[in-house]
């Protein structure tokens, strides 16, 4: 490793260093946060080295690059990765604890970087640390947030939500380059005019430019030799102020431009409900996507002047998700218009630098503007994706003659009340590949959501399956178990995850299972005590820890979870002697704040949470936690602790998942469907090592042809009727009956429309087969050995690999 021979007493001399030339305090007077900095300023001497030293071999060895475009990057905390990375991490803390610091207290302090939300920008993370480490030349592009989504507060049960300041003391990992500064046009009205040669050409005259600052996070894999780079832009206003305005008496009017174009980079996901939102929106994904695309250019004439002839052999753009589509017509538009390229030219260009990863089937989630939005912010593009779109329908008119009813299901636009721009069709369309990301979510996409697609591009659609940073997931976050581990099988499995297979050995060996359930014991003690911190709740780290972390979504069905809850109460009252293990339930999830029931559910979960927890009839046997805030850092500490991994999405709706991920190779068995990577876990550890119920992806399909009907489990089960009756009263709300009743509404009224009545029976035997198996604790210790010991396929080092063999045809490159 790089920066491995540092010693601990340079290290030291260095924090002290920075300590008083840096910050100008001495060791008497500061606190957590300046030895946090002082640490920061030292580990980066090692970073920012290596990082002029990649950008320095990228460059002379004109390196072909992969350009990952993210709305999200949920990278949390990045002082332990980057000491675990660079191999300093021991020797950091010998030299604080010798000037009297503890490590753990200063890590404590650092904010999370609230730059994502959930499993996409948590993937795209846990990419870019792979690229990384796998030495290859990658830049990862995205918006450099000043709120994040939201610091979620839990009061009298409800979620609120307040500004995720992040950086409001500034942040060490980043640095600002205002030399890249980019000016990104908006609204204004398009131009045609008439060269000598007869030649049509468009002129965008922008009502608004706006200036793209980036800000560069150092990404540092594996061994410290390759440090890539994040690349974030903030929005700024091209005229910072308004004297004329401010002299004449107009104060506010004076900041109007400024307010307009920072709040582009002001929060991620604006709330979509009004047109303001949707507008907002589109914004942030055509802004941070121009600006990308013009920073790629820019290193490209540098090297290669304005010879196009080799773009596509040095760039390849990887759409992650919908949101950066619009970067398609932009590219277009920077061809055709500035470039003045013919258009077939341009569109073979084009077409060869892209490729989009799906992440979803739901309709929601596959974005749709509507043309006269587009129109208003983006008219030039609005033209270019007519254009596409015409040549499109012209192949589609040649391969289906005479078929209107194909034309509209394939056309980027959706005719209707109101017409719309449909990403997910142009993502397809001008992508040279399509994957999605788990065998099951693959099929599915070929199969139901781009059948057509498929048909006239058949090697266009594949399949990479998601994975995670074995780094952070399991060397930085569970110290112990990683070091139980490097005493069994070395210590290069980081690197090679694979070699876990040899712990499979040790799976029976009553020692080694003792060791493995001490590590988890610890873990459930630390995290009982966070749980006590954050809530005031005291939980038994002897009790089963069944953990439910995700976005909060009805695909993900947390109130399957709360119905099952409420069963085990409604048992524990009815029978005090009902036989169960003590348990305790712990979600973490954040709702979007525009998703009402979902907010509800949260709600609902508190309030379940709040009775139970002081019911002294269920004799500690069950208790419920809703930790607040739940973020990256909040998951190293209830990943280490889960023994259960709920993941009990929808089987079709969830495309891979990679908490699943997480939790199993931190030894907790999952209790989930058969959906995304569930499936493919289950293949990996075997059927007695997980917990599988409900209906499949054709049981589903099969219940909605036959005519679904909530309330046929409603009358059937009384258990079921129990509790969902149970939500109407106010036994859970005193004095306000019905303030729960919206879920029961949506599982009757509404239709149920995620299944959960129609599973609740076969997960509810789910859940006595996991309190059955834990009971036996030479079974259960061996179950959860054999997860961590098969979870090497699921590290972002093989999803990388795939993702070079099968679409972006990368090759390493050793920075000396």
């Amino acid at each position: 490793m790089v920066a491995a021979s540092l010693t601990k007493d340079k290290i030291k001399e260095s924090i002290v260093n920075h300590l008083h030339c840096t910050l100008g305090t001495d060791e008497n007077k500061a606190n957590n946060h300046a030895w946090w900095k002082a640490t920061c300023a030292a580990i980066n001497e090692q970073v920012l080295e290596q990082l002029r030293k990649t950008q320095k071999t990228h460059y002379f060895n004109d390196t072909r690059a992969v350009h990952y475009f993210s709305a999200e990057y949920l990278m949390g905390r990045l002082m332990s990765n980057n000491l675990h990375n660079l191999g300093m991490f021991d020797a950091t803390e010998q030299a604080l604890h010798e000037l009297g610091i503890n490590l753990t207290d200063v890590m404590e302090g650092e904010p999370d970087m609230a730059l994502g939300n959930g499993g996409l920008g948590r993937l795209a993370a846990c990419y870019i640390d792979s690229l990384a480490t796998m030495e290859l030349p990658a830049l990862g592009y995205g918006l450099h947030y000043e709120h994040g989504l939201f610091r979620q507060e839990i009061q009298n049960g409800a979620q609120i939500e307040r500004p995720d300041s992040w950086r409001d003391y500034g942040n060490p990992w980043e640095i600002c380059r205002p030399e890249s500064i980019q000016e990104i046009p908006l609204y204004g009205y398009v131009e045609t005019k008439y060269g000598h040669d007869g030649r049509i050409q468009k002129e965008w005259h922008p009502g608004l430019i706006v200036k793209g600052l980036p800000w560069d996070i150092p990404i540092v894999g594996y061994g410290g030799n390759t440090v890539n780079v994040l690349r974030l832009w903030e929005s700024q206003a091209s005229d910072y102020f308004n004297w004329d305005v401010f002299n004449a008496g107009g104060y506010l009017d004076a900041h109007a431009e400024n307010v307009k174009a920072e709040t582009i980079s002001k929060v991620l996901y604006p709330n979509d409900e009004t047109h303001a939102g949707k507008e907002l929106r589109l914004i942030q994904q055509y802004f941070f996507c121009a600006c990308s695309l013009k920073d790629i250019i820019r290193r490209y004439k540098r090297a290669h002047g304005d010879d196009w002839s080799r773009f596509v052999d040095q760039v390849v753009i990887q759409l992650n998700d919908t949101h950066p589509a619009i970067a398609i017509p932009e590219l277009m538009r920077i061809l055709v218009d500035r470039a003045e390229m013919d258009w077939d030219k341009a569109w073979n260009i084009t077409t060869k630098v892209f490729a989009y990863t799906n992440h979803t089937l739901l309709p929601e989630a596959l974005e749709k503007w509507s043309v006269r939005l587009m129109e208003h912010v983006l008219p030039r593009h609005l033209e270019i994706i007519y254009e596409i779109n015409q040549r499109f329908m012209d192949e589609v008119d040649a391969r289906w003659p005479n078929n209107p009813g194909i034309k509209s299901k394939l056309s980027i636009i959706e005719e209707g009340g109101e017409k719309m721009v449909r990403m997910g069709h142009l993502s397809v369309i001008g992508s040279y590949a399509v994957n999605g990301v788990a065998e099951i979510h693959s099929k599915l996409v070929k199969e139901d959501l781009f059948p057509e697609f498929n048909e006239i591009w058949p090697t266009k659609f594949t399949n990479v399956t998601n994975g995670i940073t074995p780094r952070r997931w399991l060397k930085a976050c569970n110290p112990e178990l990683s070091k139980l581990i490097d005493s069994k099988i070395g210590d290069d499995w980081p690197l090679h995850l694979d070699k876990l297979r040899e712990l499979g050995k040790y799976a029976d060996d009553p020692a080694f299972q003792e060791q493995f359930m001490g590590i988890k014991r610890q873990n459930k003690v630390a995290l009982a005590d966070e749980v006590m911190k954050l809530t005031g709740i005291e939980i038994s780290p002897d009790a089963i820890f069944d953990i439910q972390i995700k976005r909060l979504h009805e695909y993900k069905r947390q109130h399957l979870n709360l119905l099952h809850i409420m069963a085990l109460y409604k048992r524990l009252l009815e029978n005090p002697g009902y036989d169960m293990h003590p348990r305790v339930f712990l979600f973490g999830a954040k709702a979007a704040p525009g998703y009402k029931l979902a907010k509800d559910i949260i709600y609902a979960i508190n309030k379940v949470a709040e009775k139970v927890n002081n019911d002294t009839r269920v004799n500690h046997k069950l208790k419920v936690v809703f930790l607040p805030n739940y973020r990256v850092s909040l998951a190293e500490k209830m990943i280490p602790a889960a023994d259960v991994s709920q993941q009990i999405s929808t089987a079709g709706k969830e495309a891979s998942g990679t908490g699943n991920m997480k939790l199993a190779l931190n030894g907790a068995i999952t209790l989930g469907t058969l959906d995304g990577a569930n499936i493919e876990i289950a293949e990996e550890v075997g059927d007695e090592n997980i917990f599988i119920f409900g209906n499949t992806v054709e049981q589903v399909n099969e219940l909605w042809a036959n005519g679904y009907n909530p309330y046929d489990y409603y009358y059937k089960n009384p258990e079921i009727k129990a509790v969902l009756d149970w939500l109407e009263s106010d036994y859970f709300t005193p004095g306000k009956p019905g303030a729960l009743a919206s879920i029961k509404h949506s599982l009757l009224e509404h239709g149920d429309a995620y299944l959960a009545l129609a599973d609740f029976e076969s997960y509810s035997e789910a859940n006595k087969a996991v309190d059955k198996l834990y009971r036996d604790k030479k079974a259960w210790a061996k179950a959860a050995i054999i997860n961590t010991a098969n979870m090497g396929k699921f590290t972002s080092d093989r999803c990388i690999a795939e993702y070079v063999d099968k679409i972006w045809r990368l090759k390493p490159c050793n920075v000396d």
